[in-house]
């Protein structure tokens, strides 16, 4: 930085030399080249003084204050709340049931001597399955039925020998004690021969169970023991599973706090159910709820039902799970919007809603259910309201907004 002293002595000198043009001036006739020189040189000390002068004692003139920056615009999607009747659905997952699910066990021991099912198979009441060697059975059968026809004959000759010993002893020809002896041994055949029909029966039934017969109609499943093996009434293993799949049931749990609301629906009338695969893309079958448990598992806070499905094309299979979609209840003329508009604060349930001037505005809101991506509002919202979908987390209140409305599911009936 250059010192004041000196640049006051450049300025004084290029003064002093000012004035001596002045007064050479009237000597420009005889010396104008050296007149012309001293001006030259007293401008560039003007100039180079005034330069020095500027950076030495001169102050910057003060910068404009910088504008305040416009905030940007935030890119949102929104969608448009709208009024509709709107079904309200309760879904739990619950696992398919046949109407009847029979284990084919032989009931006497012996020789399966053939299987008259093919696996898979669909039969009817009263096909025969499988048969057991019946030989030991007949003989069984042949016995008690030959032991019965010994005792009715002896029961004859006890009723004859009866007879005749009471016509003595009305004669005084003999005792009273032969008459009751008599009477004594035609009770005890006949007792006999009632014990002889019981075997017969019994043998008779064994002979039958040697012919293993379908319960019910229904589909045969894997054959678990092939023919020539011994088999017994005591065995822990079946011969095969008997299904019937038409109708079938849905076992399914809700939580216990919805169980009002289901009474009141059957109060109304038939629940329609609704079961969807595991994905719960798929619908399998339409049927009706026949029952709710009598009661509430404590441990889980749930509470079981049971769903019939006449199920014609075998699309429920026992023991697959499925996702049970019951119909509450069907919500007419409200107001509902995607739910995720829906947002959660410390001051409890909101929204960002897109105003005329496409700014972002926060609304306090009340929910009602929602069903599949559909929430009813109760209050805080109103038609037509542009509410933001999609990027929330970028907004705060009175920021600008680039909106962007894509298919919405209010309007397409979306509640699936």
């Amino acid at each position: 930085m250059p010192d004041r002293q000196v640049v006051n002595r450049t300025v004084a000198w290029c003064q002093w030399a000012y004035i001596n043009m002045q007064t050479e001036a009237s000597d420009r006739q005889h010396n104008p080249w050296r007149i012309r020189v001293l001006g030259a040189v007293c401008l560039a000390i003007l100039a180079g003084g005034g330069w020095l002068a500027w950076h030495a004692f001169g102050e910057p003139a003060a910068k404009p204050a910088p504008r305040p920056a416009a905030r940007p615009s935030v890119p949102v999607t929104i969608a448009v709340a709208t009024r509709r009747d709107l079904p309200v659905y309760l879904t739990g997952l619950g696992t398919v049931q046949a109407s009847h699910t029979v284990a084919i066990h032989s009931q006497v021991d012996g020789k399966l001597q053939e299987v008259n099912f093919i696996e898979g198979q669909q039969v009817k009441k009263g096909d025969v399955l499988a048969r057991i060697d019946p030989r030991l059975f007949q003989a069984a059968l042949d016995q008690a039925v030959a032991k019965r026809a010994q005792n009715v004959a002896l029961l004859g000759g006890a009723e004859k020998d009866l007879g005749r010993s009471k016509a003595l002893a009305d004669k005084n020809a003999g005792s009273q004690q032969n008459v009751d002896q008599q009477q004594a041994k035609v009770d005890q055949l006949k007792a006999s021969i009632s014990a002889d029909e019981a075997a017969i029966a019994t043998a008779q039934t064994q002979l039958e169970y040697t012919t293993i017969t379908a319960p019910s109609d229904g589909r045969i499943g894997v054959r678990q023991v092939d023919p020539g093996n011994l088999v017994r009434a005591s065995d822990l293993g079946a011969i095969a599973t008997l299904v019937q799949v038409r109708p079938s049931a849905v076992l399914f749990t809700l939580p216990a706090r919805v169980l009002e609301d289901i009474r009141d629906a059957l109060v109304r009338g038939p629940v329609e159910v609704t079961a969807f695969d595991q994905d719960n893309r798929r619908t399998l079958s339409e049927g009706t709820l026949l029952l709710v448990d009598n009661l509430i598992n404590q441990t889980t806070a749930t509470i079981r039902l049971k769903a019939m499905f006449a199920n014609e094309d075998e699309r429920l299979w026992p023991g697959d799970f499925v996702n049970a979609r019951l119909l509450l209840e069907t919500r007419n003329n409200v107001l509902v919007v995607p739910s995720s508009t829906v947002q959660r604060g410390p001051q409890g349930l909101f929204a960002w809603v897109v105003t005329e001037k496409n700014t972002a505005e926060v609304r306090k809101i009340e929910i009602g259910p929602a069903t599949g991506n559909l929430t009813i509002i109760t209050s805080g919202l109103a038609d037509a309201d542009r509410v933001v979908t999609d990027g929330q987390y970028k907004l705060q209140p009175n920021s600008p907004v680039i909106t962007t409305t894509v298919p919405s599911p209010i309007a397409s009936g979306g509640a699936g």
